[in-house]
């Protein structure tokens, strides 16, 4: 796989009908210390609670197992024996789908009893060669998993699914038989139409065409995930003046010359860009979020907003963030719609003290400008796999 590519990784799901939780579980993890990339969906028998708990099981035990580098046969093996036996079906079952991604090298995907993922490289579909894997232990005899691997280029995709997919519609005039085929046809479809489409919405289109064939009340649990290989889109979040007042131009520079998407966040650091540049600053007096000031225009920003309280907020909301979440257009939601559009967002932070941030009469939740950025990113880590860098000066 190539070095500059960025993994996107997302997962939209609805429940069955009538349900509060969902019986299919979605785990995605992105392991720095080792570059890889671990995804596994797991769908439990039944639906609700139940089927909640079978999934989040397995979801578990096969991350950890993949994690520690066990053998295919292995993990299959202890996932099925650990399962409860279900009290009504007398059998403990949940299917799973394990990828396992190392950023440098090629993508490994095993699968027991979920509908065959669909990989495409570019606007075509890929067919890697799968290997049938039937074990061989005294209780699991007989059963079969699917196993592949594949080298990943820039632009393919991989889509995962639950039958709540491929099983949509099922007993309907259009899809007697559900959805099933079709739901790749859609896919491929979507893909050449908008080569570009996002992991998100591609997730989000398929999710919501199951609703639909199920006339708006989903039989079984639904969820689509969608990995997909691509070229990172970068964003810049410049905020704080810099410790020492030569490396004034030096900050200027990064921002100027950074290739991608630019935010500056704090009236000095702006000012300092601005001086540095030549540059014009225009403010807004639209108060759109009444908690905050409004924001500013630079020529080659994308952005331009106050800094430790519009980053504080961008922390509140990234950390209560679901799938479900909608954002508003104050200067904190742009912001935040901004970095959920990128891939690899880097922070320049300033070290010098502003000596507003340290009045007493200040609310005691405004923490200091980069513990603030070190908590986002650390958001961005773990919950959004974003890839993050800090720069400190």
């Amino acid at each position: 796989m190539p070095k500059d590519c960025f993994i996107e990784v997302n997962c939209q799901q609805k429940n069955h009908d009538g349900e509060r939780i969902c019986g299919d579980v979605f785990y995605s993890k992105r392991l720095q210390h080792e570059e890889r990339t671990i995804v596994v969906l797991s769908d439990g028998m039944g639906h609700g609670v139940k089927a909640n708990v079978l999934a989040t099981l397995t979801s578990t035990m096969a991350f950890n197992f993949t994690k520690e580098h066990k053998d295919i046969n292995t993990i299959a093996e202890i996932i099925m024996n650990t399962l409860p036996v279900c009290s009504e079906r007398k059998m403990s079952y949940s299917t799973f789908t394990i990828i396992d991604i190392e950023h440098n090298g090629e993508t490994r995907i095993l699968e027991y009893d979920n509908p065959e993922c669909f990989i495409m490289r570019g606007t075509e579909i890929l067919h890697p060669e799968w290997q049938c894997i039937i074990l061989n232990s005294e209780k699991n005899a007989g059963k079969e998993l699917k196993y592949c691997r594949l080298t990943p280029q820039i632009e393919d995709r991989i889509v995962i699914w639950s039958d709540g997919i491929t099983q949509s519609g099922l007993g309907t005039d259009e899809y007697p038989f559900g959805w099933s085929n079709d739901a790749r046809d859609f896919v491929a479809k979507i893909v050449k139409n908008e080569p570009d489409i996002s992991a998100r919405k591609l997730s989000a289109k398929v999710v919501n065409m199951a609703y639909i064939n199920d006339d708006y009340h989903p039989k079984d649990d639904t969820s689509c995930a969608t990995i997909y290989f691509r070229t990172p889109r970068k964003l810049i979040i410049c905020t704080g003046p810099p410790f020492e007042k030569d490396n004034d131009a030096k900050l200027a520079s990064i921002f100027n010359n950074f290739n991608g998407k630019k935010v500056i966040c704090g009236a000095t650091t702006v000012d300092i860009i601005a001086r540095e540049l030549k540059r014009e600053v225009q403010d807004n007096f639209d108060f759109i979020d009444p908690d905050l000031p409004p924001t500013s225009q630079m020529d080659g920003a994308d952005l331009v907003t106050e800094g430790i309280l519009t980053l504080s907020k961008v922390n509140n909301i990234l950390d209560n963030f679901n799938e479900t979440s909608t954002t508003g257009n104050g200067p904190a939601d742009q912001l935040v719609k901004l970095i959920l559009e990128s891939d690899s967002i880097e922070f320049v932070i300033g070290t010098c003290i502003n000596i507003a941030h340290q009045d007493p009469n200040l609310p005691i939740e405004l923490e200091i400008r980069r513990t603030v950025v070190k908590r986002i990113a650390h958001s961005l880590q773990e919950k959004f796999l974003k890839e993050v860098k800090l720069q400190f000066l």
